[in-house]
Parts: structure tokens; sequence; C-alpha cells
């Protein structure tokens, strides 16, 4: 009897200790509703609404998948609050916040190393990049990048951070491990974000009025090719993701409505697939079979089945869904 009832204590705490399923989630940041949504992609659909307030954007995940990293900013449309600055960190069984962390003014978008030492985090109204130590949250260094930084990504073995700048229209090289600017590169006109392949030789960076995405050589960063994606005049280039063989390259066409996919070898649109209003947002599960698009407009997140081309669930999102991340 005893023993018993010690094994209903355990399952019990280990109930409350977990309230999410253990597999792979999807987590979406709304940036008008100030929350995040979190999704079961084993069943496709939405099981949480975390609140975390202000205007969430850029969301990021740990390596190790148990913590999920979110950048706040003052709400939109109303006067910038110092306080609201920051990034939450949220427990990814749970669903709990953590804790928060400083971030700059106004941040943006984000990256987190393999080791979860390090945060990048583009302060888009000041033109910087803070880097943070994720163990005393105190800040490393601030950076200058171009004007109206956007997107952050470290490359695959965290040499590199990538930050693009949408109003100077470059990328700007962070050396990670001197904290250095080593180089800025032009790509097309407004830069949004990049994403690396998996062998880190190669990256992939959007631009939404340019309607191109620049393929650039890492080891030199050069850009080395540039893919027109105009062939409909709607489409303006946001959210980016590489397969995990490095086959293929997503994009998000943000009012185009839609997610080219791109032959990585030859650059040839492969297909184009309809989905909901200003795709902005994109994730990949981690076999790469779903691919997870949040719509900002439509106020919902498109499934796509990578092998058929096609959405095959579309899920009720919260209000102005626009990053994603997968545990």
């Amino acid at each position: 009897m005893k023993l018993r009832s010690i094994l209903i204590l355990a399952i019990a705490v280990c109930a409350a200790c977990s309230r999410y399923p253990s597999g792979p989630l999807v987590f979406v940041s709304n940036e008008r509703g100030g929350t995040v949504s979190v999704i079961d992609p084993a069943k496709d659909k939405l099981i949480d609404t975390i609140i975390v307030g202000g205007r969430p954007r850029g969301v990021r995940m740990s390596a190790d998948g148990k913590h999920a990293y979110v950048a706040v900013s003052t709400r939109i449309n109303a006067k910038p609050v110092a306080s609201d600055y920051k990034v939450i960190v949220l427990d990814t069984t749970t669903g709990k916040e953590i804790k928060t962390l400083p971030a700059g003014t106004d941040p943006e978008q984000l990256s987190i190393n393999q080791d979860e030492t390090r945060m990048y985090v583009s302060n888009e109204d000041a033109g910087t990049l803070t880097v943070t130590d994720l163990g005393t949250g105190q800040t490393l260094a601030t950076l200058m990048t171009g004007i109206e930084p956007e997107g952050v990504t470290l490359s695959p073995d965290g040499r590199w951070a990538y930050v693009m700048a949408e109003t100077s229209s470059t990328v700007t090289v962070i050396d990670t491990e001197k904290n250095e600017v080593v180089k800025t590169f032009m790509v097309g006109n407004r830069p949004r974000d990049a994403a690396f392949s998996p062998d880190g030789r190669r990256a992939y960076v959007t631009a939404e009025l340019g309607q191109t995405l620049s393929v650039v050589d890492v080891p030199s960063h050069n850009v080395i090719a540039t893919v027109p994606l105009a062939f409909d005049e709607s489409v303006r280039p946001v959210g980016v993701a590489v397969s995990p063989d490095g086959s293929r390259v997503y994009v998000a066409n943000g009012r185009g409505n839609s997610v080219s996919i791109i032959d990585a070898n030859t650059f040839e649109l492969i297909k184009t697939v309809p989905a909901g209003q200003r795709v902005w947002g994109i994730g990949l599960a981690k076999d790469g079979k779903k691919l997870y698009a949040a719509n900002g407009l439509s106020n919902d997140i498109s499934v796509i089945d990578t092998g058929a081309g096609e959405v095959a669930a579309t899920i009720k999102g919260g209000d102005g869904p626009w990053g994603v991340a997968v545990r």
C-alpha cells in the first residue's frame, strides 16, 4: 500500500513538471497579440497560448530544445518604453517563463549558440547587435551593423553571425570568437532573413523589395548567385529555411501569400505553394517533412507537406503570427 502511494505521488509530480507532449513542438510568436502559440505537430493542433506581453517577434530554440527565446519590444503603435525591451526565456516542457534577459533597445530577431552560452540580438532602432552572456545576463558587446537590422542567423559551427539590415540592404558579418565586425556586403533591396546550408558553406539571404534570394559563399562572405523571385509582383521574400539534406531552400513570400521551394543546386524554382495571408516566419521539422509558416494577416499557421508540396493543414493562431521555432 505504501509503495502504491509513492508511485501515485511520483506520477503526479512528473505530470505537474511537464504539461506538454515530450516529442516535437512548434512555438509561434504573435506580434499583435503579445502571445506565443504552442503547437503539437503530432496532431497539428494548438495546445497552448502563452502570454508574454508587448510585441514578440523573433523566436529561437536552444540546441537541446529545452528553452525557447522570445524577443519582445513595445506593442505596435504604442510609445516605446525601455522596460518593454527584453528577451523572455520559456521552458518548453511547461511554457513557463524562466527568466528575462536584457537585449538592448527594440530587439527584433535573435540567435542562440549551440552550447547556449551566447545570445545575439538585433536592435532595429539603434542599428546595432547586442551580444549577451547567457550565464550572467551581462552584455558582452554592442556592435554596429547596417541600418535597421532585422534577421540574425548563426552559421552551423557558430563561428559567424549574419545580420541583415533592411534599410541599407547589407549583411554584416560578425566573427563570434572576437566579437568583431569582419565584413559588410550588399545584397538585394531590404534583406530580411538568412539560413545556412547544413555544412555551413552557403548562406541564403532573402530580399523583400528586391524580390531575390542571394546565395553566399560563406568562407569568403561573397554573393555568388542571385535568384530572382519576381515571378509574381506580389512576392515579398521574408523568412527562409534549408532542408536537412541541403537540397532545397524554402522562402516565405510575405504578401505573396505563398512559400517557394527552390532547388539548392540549380537555383531553379521547383514549386510555389499557396498559404495564408502575409507569410512571414517559417520553420522546418527536424526530419524536413513538414514546414510551418506563420501567416500574419490571416492569423493562422500553414502546415506544408514538403514531399507533396502542398498545405496539409491550417492551424488557427494568435493575433499576428510572426516567428516560428521548432523543438
